[in-house]
């Protein structure tokens, strides 16, 4: 049964309208706040709870922009980021997150996603994030889902770490030798990239930037060396691929191991003789292009088990190149921080002049499990709040402030776990039942993949007693 409501309809627990946001979040409490938010603010929102839901209605409607989270029933939210990219690859993505999925959070990003917010979401931040993927061009945004360049500053470092690797882009850039760049996701591989691209005899030719994870098996061959009208369904005009696009100029191939073996053994060719041909073609191209490639996979261990051609692997590793991680990177944390504070100002017109003494203990001492981006995303968010002056407490994630222990990610064994103190108080009493209630909770939430409303069955209590438990005992999801 349909019934009408503000140019809507409600079908079970999709709610349909007729263009403007489409919102997958299970959580339905979470879900109406969103919606209503974003239709205060003259955004038409389309809401439903599983990938299925999501699924039908972008067959059926026309939307501008998607925002998701990442824990569905049916599946994960980079699932449909790979399904937009694929269908619909003119079509922005959101996607909402927790922190300890942020380096799920930072690989989406790679995948296509405009951008990324975290829980508990921020109201203004969720409007500027909304107002700056509206306002992306559709032809940009299916462009970035396949070719990116890295057109931000590029910050050295004064550590003898950072010394070494500029010394190590100086030495390789001049050349023309394959190069990797190895390291963790979000460590900047691909700014290295643009660097050596920058430093080499070919900065005057294109920089072409394309994240492999993001091409699926089907169309691969085509984004790569590009096909000829009528190559297969769907091909209505020639295409130009990447490699005639880096023609003079850099191919940069970002996590390079996601390729198919088939697709491997296309680009050791290409590599080797430098031509290619086209999908559908019967002629081969000449091609000029310089090979970067970078991976957050042990490619080596790869080659050996046969996963990944080994004489691809020694093909583009002419030369490597290590991006540490951030929490390596101490004596340069305060310079890439006050680029991002100048950047996010700059970008906010506002006028932050840095961080509290409080802020910057939390920022020390935190791991940064997702690297520059997660710094980057924090200190924008934190900036948007603060607005001038220095950067609060209460304007970081709380994930920051609390100690490494206490960031719940998987449940320790049994055997692990500490000894427990004899009861010796009601206050003791109360914290030792809360203590085993959290560590439930948390158990059950994970068995049934984050859905709420299976966890409250489970658990004997109504949903709104396990939200405003859930908020009691801090746990994000």
């Amino acid at each position: 049964m349909y019934s009408k409501n503000k140019g809507c309809y409600r079908n079970n627990h999709l709610q349909v309208c007729m263009s403007g946001i489409l919102l997958i979040e299970d959580d339905l409490t979470y879900s109406k706040v969103i919606r209503k938010f974003l239709e205060k603010n003259s955004f038409s929102v389309t809401t439903a709870i599983t990938l299925k839901e999501a699924h039908l209605a972008l067959k059926k409607i026309t939307f501008s922009l998607v925002i998701t989270d990442y824990r569905l029933p049916d599946g994960t939210g980079m699932e449909l980021l790979e399904y937009c990219n694929v269908n619909l690859p003119d079509l922005p993505v959101i996607l909402i997150t927790n922190y300890s999925d942020i380096r799920t959070a930072v690989r989406s990003m790679k995948l296509g996603a405009v951008e990324y917010i975290t829980k508990p979401i921020n109201p203004d931040e969720l409007l500027l994030t909304v107002k700056e993927a509206l306002s992306i061009p559709k032809q940009v945004i299916s462009s970035q889902k396949s070719t990116k360049t890295a057109g931000e500053s590029y910050f050295v470092g004064e550590s003898l770490q950072a010394q070494n690797l500029e010394k190590q882009i100086n030495l390789v850039a001049p050349t023309d030798m394959s190069v990797l760049v190895l390291g963790e996701s979000g460590t900047g591989k691909e700014f290295i990239s643009k660097r050596i691209h920058q430093k080499s005899l070919r900065k005057d030719g294109p920089f072409v930037a394309v994240d492999c994870g993001a091409l699926s098996a089907e169309l691969a061959a085509s984004e790569l060396f590009g096909h000829v009208k009528g190559a297969f369904t769907g091909a209505v005009e020639n295409k130009t691929g990447h490699f005639e696009a880096a023609d003079k100029g850099t191919l940069f191939l970002d996590e390079i191991g996601n390729l198919s073996y088939e697709i491997q053994i296309k680009l050791l060719r290409a590599i080797q003789e430098r031509r290619i041909r086209k999908v559908g073609g019967n002629k081969d191209i000449p091609v000029d292009v310089r090979i970067i490639a970078a991976t957050n996979d042990a490619l080596r261990d790869s080659a050996s088990t046969g996963s990944f051609r080994e004489d691809l692997y020694y093909r583009i590793n002419e030369f490597s190149i290590h991006a540490a991680p951030l929490r390596e990177r101490t004596a340069d944390f305060d310079g890439i921080l006050s680029l991002f504070l100048q950047q996010s100002n700059e970008k906010l017109n506002k006028h932050v002049t840095g961080l509290s003494e409080e802020v910057s203990t939390c920022f020390k001492k935190y791991p940064w499990p997702g690297n520059l981006r997660e710094l980057k995303n924090v200190v924008r968010r934190a900036v948007l709040l603060t607005g001038e002056g220095e950067i609060q407490l209460d304007a970081i994630p709380e994930e920051l402030t609390l100690p490494p222990t206490a960031i719940p990610e998987t449940q320790p064994d049994q055997e692990h776990q500490p000894e427990k103190q004899p009861i010796t108080s009601t206050e003791d009493l109360r914290g030792s039942f809360e203590d085993q209630e959290r560590a439930l909770i948390i158990q059950t939430l994970e068995s049934v993949r984050h859905n709420k409303s299976q966890a409250a069955k489970i658990l004997k209590m109504d949903r709104k007693t396990l939200y405003a438990k859930i908020e009691k005992y801090g746990i994000y999801s």
